[in-house]
């Protein structure tokens, strides 16, 4: 177990240890003191205690805390949610769901709500980059969350053994600790929700297991999950960075970009949010040859997960009026979804063009326009070219 100790999410014995830390970190007491302004420091920390009494696993944790913050999450900043799951079940088997991403901290907790609201076994532990974990305080709370680390902000040589390790826990923790895993089909987010599996992240988990690479694969009990919000609250962000990437050598997002991204994503209307899980792939991955070269089956195996995606997107009227704006017709969306949405992107542009002036830029507001219509338009293109 050493091996996992700097990545793994907390093992029961820490979680009184976690908690108790976390409510003596002074910036997370400023946090607290933000939610509940009316409320003395050590009041509201003494409140969490006492919240905290019978919380023994990072399960307890989520199901005490983190449910009822992304139930209260959705109830503000959604008008409502989904989840389709027909091609699984809950049971005593375990999935690793491998999905689209979004949104940098809600795609996961949602997911966790879902599964617990549609009765499986438990929820999941969630990889998270370490170039997120801006303070001791966030780290300590995603820990508390069943998160475990990806550390991305390494040497090459050292990348290669944190992979090896990584790809070992997953397996341990499918495996033995009978836990759910989600994890992006990606580093990072799509900016432009273009969608792609990369194929480092199929090679990453077969360096763990045993057998075959087919094995290593189907002992991870592959799910491809469709994430698919109306809207997206960091779409103008987004947009900003794909200019200031144009216009600004050398551009690298700062922390503070990272929490403007967190805060926005979190409280941000998002519409409606629709979760889609495709079969496990198991019974596909038992089709191929076994013999298949690395350079042949990786490729194959991410593009039957963007199928699988792509095809369980649900589509809103943004994503059809996007298209059509975007193509320059008026087949795919209806005159009041187009006018809907017209309306909407004039507002985002304005809040794109606000933040890119803060930081000394000029906007180009059609870059801008055609920036936002791609991230909207692409899961329609992508939906409808692998239905036709």
């Amino acid at each position: 177990m050493n091996e996992f100790d700097s990545i793994r999410p907390y093992n029961p014995d820490e979680v009184p240890g976690a908690i108790d830390s976390l409510l003596h970190d002074r910036q997370f007491s400023r946090i607290l003191k933000g939610m509940v302004p009316f409320l003395p420091v050590s009041v509201s920390r003494g409140v969490l205690r006492l919240a905290s009494v019978g919380v023994h696993t990072t399960l307890d944790f989520q199901l005490r805390f983190m449910k009822p913050i992304v139930k209260y999450v959705l109830r503000r900043c959604a008008t409502g949610y989904s989840f389709a799951y027909d091609g699984i079940a809950p049971g005593p088997g375990r999935y690793t769901f491998i999905s689209n991403h979004r949104d940098i901290v809600l795609d996961s907790a949602i997911l966790d709500v879902m599964l617990y609201e549609a009765k499986f076994p438990t929820t999941c532990e969630i990889a998270i980059g370490d170039n997120l974990l801006i303070y001791p305080w966030i780290k300590t709370l995603v820990r508390l969350n069943k998160a475990f680390i990806v550390q991305r902000s390494l040497a090459m040589r050292e990348m290669l053994n944190a992979s090896q390790v990584m790809s070992r826990y997953m397996h341990y923790a499918v495996g033995e600790k009978h836990e759910n895993i989600w994890i992006a089909q990606r580093e990072g987010r799509a900016k432009d929700s273009g969608d792609r599996t990369q194929d480092s992240i199929l090679k990453m988990m077969v360096m763990g297991g045993e057998g075959s690479v087919i094995d290593r694969l189907k002992d991870l009990h592959l799910v491809p999950l469709a994430l698919s919000y109306e809207y997206d609250p960091c779409d103008y962000l987004k947009a900003k960075e794909f200019q200031q990437k144009r216009d600004v050598a050398g551009f690298k997002k700062s922390r503070q970009d990272d929490l403007d991204n967190m805060r926005t994503g979190i409280f941000g209307q998002k519409g409606h949010v629709h979760f889609e899980a495709a079969p496990c792939i198991d019974a596909w991955l038992d089709g191929l040859d076994p013999a298949m070269p690395k350079a042949e089956l990786f490729p194959l195996v991410a593009q039957h997960i963007d199928h699988e995606i792509h095809r369980n997107y649900r589509l809103y009227g943004s994503n059809r009026a996007a298209l059509d704006m975007l193509e320059g017709t008026s087949v795919h969306a209806s005159a009041t979804e187009r006018a809907a949405f017209e309306k909407y992107l004039s507002a985002r542009l304005d809040l794109a063009a606000e933040a890119l002036r803060k930081e000394g830029l000029q906007p180009d507001t059609d870059f801008l326009r055609e920036r936002i219509l791609t991230m909207y338009a692409n899961p329609a293109e992508n939906k409808l070219r692998v239905e036709s």
